[in-house]
């Protein structure tokens, strides 16, 4: 058909008031090289064992993947000591949340979510027409009675990261059990673990009994963490029977890759791995709290790989920071996005990239 010049094709109602998703710096203008803690990622890497495992496929490039992720759902199960038929893999977690909200939510719907929280879950509720309800927390934890307050004969799910990026704060067991017991059965309860395998908080859940015990609870988790594999995109995500049926039917029918199958195989087998990353995220995010504090800065007390540094004075005293320290090449997070412009968020990092961190903030701030 010829081109008449007519009226371009329009995008649905709703999509082009999304604000896209900024993922942290990586590269910082006239600075050869930069020290990364914008993007929450494992100083430590992918263990060895995963890193091996992803070379041995590049003869098998040709090869289809498994398309039901069998090898890694069968992995996971063992060693999470789960129901290998409620596992559900997707590239990365991301994707999971957004199948779950096209599932379940559409035109009319609400997806709540809690103030500071991931924004993905505000982008994908958008994106299918649905209205993403923000809830205000309470002193930077999710507010579980403020949650069910909000919620309404329109409300289709609630999103709850647990423990939460940026603010490092999370729900114990009893909190998001006396959420999942007030919710309709009609709702959906999302706890987004990504942060889980970094958490010493004994009164911690992950999420798992409550996904076995009820019908509307899933638990979603990540390779992008503790396991260091973030470039593969890998998630996964523990379901009732009949929400693992809806996501299977949704998901694409080769969405994780063979070379992210089997390198997260090996992952979750490498425990030492997993343990290492661990005790160092532990002895270097007291280091740091304890060093912002020295410097008159505020460390949100966290159970995840990061600090939500709050900075007095004027909002803009975090942005000046954050500029200042990005042209001696440290990269932080700007957290106006998430409605805290007086915060930075810094990812643990290397014993080198700490203490070049707090130099800089040192040599910043005075």
């Amino acid at each position: 058909m010829k081109n008449d010049g007519g009226q371009a094709p329009r995008p649905r109602p709703g999509i082009m008031d999304i604000a896209p998703y900024v993922g942290g710096e990586s590269s910082a203008s006239g600075v050869e090289r930069v020290v990364r803690l914008a993007s929450n990622e494992n100083p430590l890497g992918a263990g060895a064992a995963a890193r091996a495992a992803y070379t041995d496929l590049a003869t098998e490039l040709h090869r289809y993947p498994d398309g039901s992720a069998a090898p890694l759902r069968r992995a996971i199960a063992e060693s999470e000591e789960l129901d290998e038929s409620r596992i559900v893999c997707g590239a990365g977690s991301d994707e999971l949340i957004s199948l779950l909200i096209r599932g379940y939510a559409g035109p009319g719907d609400q997806v709540l979510h809690s103030e500071h929280g991931f924004l993905m879950y505000a982008i994908a509720a958008k994106g299918v027409g649905a209205e993403p309800v923000s809830v205000p927390e309470n002193d930077l934890r999710a507010d579980v009675d403020g949650i069910l307050a909000q919620v309404n004969e329109k409300s289709r799910l609630v999103f709850l990261a647990n423990p939460n990026n940026p603010t490092g704060s999370y729900l114990s067991e009893a909190e998001l059990g006396r959420l999942r017991d007030a919710l309709p059965a009609s709702v959906v309860l999302v706890i987004d673990s990504a942060y889980a395998e970094y958490v010493d908080a004994p009164d911690y859940t992950a999420g798992q009994k409550l996904v076995e015990t009820g019908h509307n609870v899933v638990m979603t988790r990540t390779f992008s963490k503790i396991h260091g594999l973030a470039a593969l995109r890998l998630g996964w995500a523990y379901c009732p029977p009949a929400i693992a049926d809806v996501l299977h039917r949704l998901r694409g029918p080769f969405n994780v890759s063979a070379p992210a199958i089997a390198a997260g195989v090996a992952a979750v087998r490498d425990g030492a791995h997993v343990e290492l990353s661990r005790r160092h995220n532990v002895r270097w995010r007291a280091w740091l709290a304890e060093e912002a504090s020295r410097m008159g800065v505020e460390a949100i007390p966290s159970q995840g790989n990061f600090l939500l540094l709050r900075f007095p004075g004027p909002d803009r005293q975090a942005v000046r920071v954050l500029a200042a320290l990005q042209e001696r090449g440290i990269l932080l997070r700007g957290m106006k996005a998430y409605g805290l412009p007086d915060c930075l968020r810094v990812t643990i990092g290397t014993e080198e990239e700490m203490q070049a961190a707090a130099a800089g903030l040192r040599e910043v701030l005075a």
